[in-house]
Parts: C-alpha cells; structure tokens; sequence
C-alpha cells in the first residue's frame, strides 16, 4: 500500500472520528436551535467567512430544499448594504470555526438591538460567537485531517455534518414528506418520479381487452399481439373482471393438456386483478409490482373500467 493511500485511509478515519465525536454535542442548544427555527416568521439567513462560508452556503441551500426558507449571505457584501435585506423575524446562524472572526463579531450589536435571534456554530464553546449567541452549536474537533493539522478538513466536515443533522431534525418537526421535498425539486429525476402519476405514463391505445367466454385458442392470440403478455378481460360493461398472462397460458397448456382448447379465458383467468387509479403516484406503483411480482397494472375509472396499462418499463423515468 503506497503512503499516499494510507493518508487518504487516515483523513477519512480522522473525519469519520471528528463526526463520533460531535454526538456528545447534541444537547439543549440543539434542542433549543431547533424551536427558535421551526418559530420563525421569516427566513434563516446563514453566514460565514471563508471555508466555513462555502459550507453554510451548502447548509443554506439543504434547508431551502428540506422545507425551512433560507439563504446565505456574505458578511463582506452586507456591510456595503446587504444587511437590509434581515429583518425583524428573521434568524441568523452564524458559522466561524474560531467563533471569534471578526467580519462575524461585527454583526452582533446590531442583530441584538434589532432582537433578531442568532444561532453561534463554532469549534469554540467559549468563544465571543458562543456567548452572545442566542443558542449555540458545538462543532469542535481534536484535530484536523490534514497531514500538517492546518487546512479545514476535519472542521469543515463536522460544521457541514451539523448542518445536516439540523436539517434532518427539522425535516422530522415539519413532518416534512417525499412528496414536499418533490416540489421543492421539480426539475430533477426525484421530483419527476414522486409527482408523476399513472395517468401521465399508462398506455391506452390498443388495450389488450377479451371476452371471458373466448376460447384460449383464440385468446393465445391476442395476449401475442398485445405485446404485453396479458390480456383483460371485461363484461359486457365494459368492467374489468379478470386478467390473464402468458404464464397463465403457459400453465394452462401443461395441466389441461388435450383439453387446452375447450377451455375459456373465465376459467382460468385471475378475478382481482392489481388495479389503481389514474392518479396513483409512479412510486406507488412501483411497490405494488415489486411487492405482488407482476410487471403491470390496470388504470381503471370509478366504475372499473378499463383506462390503460402502466408496464415496468413505464415507471423508469
């Protein structure tokens, strides 16, 4: 093994450490954190200088997207104006390894004259940060990966790793659900899959429809042509009241034997099918194939009438 793979082996178990060691952390201020964010009437706006900028620059857009309105602001540009942009309601969390940078500091006479909360995240519990904080979340590390204990690399993963255990905390308090979190990214593989429903996929034209009272000889050939391997069948209505299959075919050759051709589709077809509707959600669909192991469903109205077919093949978008 060269010594450049066991740095690497050793940066990633140092890292792995630091997060071990941020459990003990999780105590009333987190608690505390938690309640003043789900109590806020604005937006959370999150700060931070450097590499622990970059960082709450990822927190902020983790929160945005998991249901609680934030974004990040540079301290350098609110001191040429930006500063307006929070306002009464509002609640800060501010990022700095030290909780004694300075560009930070500077903010906090004015955020408590306008008693806007702040939320202090800093390896230093002792620090300015932390003590005019309104709450404060401990982020300290023993050391940092880096070979020589100087560039952010254990800090920043554990300050990133708070923030996703906030997050996660107040995803669990909103009762936040995949489907929220689908609108928020409606753009993306995940939103297209938890918000399309069978009616934007299912196919129907040249439904796969039979008498029950056709002979299997007959119905063989419409389960070929169908291109699906099944057939439905309906009553005179136009209600769905079974379902046959290639497999259903197939076992039917192999126990009627000589008598295959006398049979009828009532007899050997499967009265309950697996039906939804048109606005049963694609992931839902996807449970019921793979739980029941078919590769189709029915989209029936109402009246269980059929509508289309959703295939396997249809929910892989």
């Amino acid at each position: 093994m060269s010594n450049w793979t066991e740095t690497a082996i050793k940066c990633l178990r140092d890292e792995a450490e630091a997060l071990l060691g941020l459990i003990p952390n999780i105590d009333e201020n987190f608690d505390k954190t938690v309640k003043i964010i789900l109590n806020c009437t604005g937006k959370l706006i999150v700060t931070g200088v450097g590499k622990s900028g970059h960082i709450g620059a990822k927190i902020a857009a983790t929160l945005s997207s998991t249901g609680t309105p934030s974004f990040f602001i540079n301290p350098l540009d609110a001191f040429h104006g930006d500063l307006g942009v929070i306002k009464h309601g509002d609640v800060v969390l501010a990022i700095s390894n030290s909780g004694q940078t300075d560009e930070l500091l500077r903010f906090l006479p004015y955020f408590i004259e306008q008693n806007i909360p702040v939320i202090g995240m800093s390896g230093n519990p002792t620090s300015l940060l932390a003590q005019y904080a309104t709450a404060h979340l401990n982020v300290a590390v023993q050391r940092e990966a880096c070979p020589l204990g100087l560039a952010p690399t254990s800090s920043t993963t554990a300050t990133l790793a708070m923030g996703d255990a906030l997050a996660c905390a107040l995803m669990e308090a909103r009762h936040f659900k995949a489907s929220d979190f689908a609108q928020f990214h409606p753009g993306g593989t995940l939103g297209k899959r938890l918000l399309t429903k069978a009616k934007d996929v299912m196919r129907t034209e040249d439904l796969p429809t039979i008498s029950p009272t056709m002979k299997l000889g007959e119905a063989v050939i419409h389960v070929s042509r169908g291109r699906l391997g099944l057939c439905i069948a309906e009553d005179n209505h136009g209600k769905v009241i079974g379902i046959i299959t290639d497999g259903d075919v197939r076992r039917a050759m192999e126990t009627s034997q000589d008598n295959f051709f006398d049979l009828t589709v009532k007899d050997i077809m499967s009265i309950h099918p697996k039906c939804v509707t048109p606005d049963t959600k694609i992931t839902e669909i996807e449970n019921i194939l793979q739980s029941n192991k078919i590769h189709s469903v029915l989209v029936v109205n109402e009246q269980q009438q059929l509508l289309g077919i959703v295939d396997s093949f249809s929910t892989m978008i």
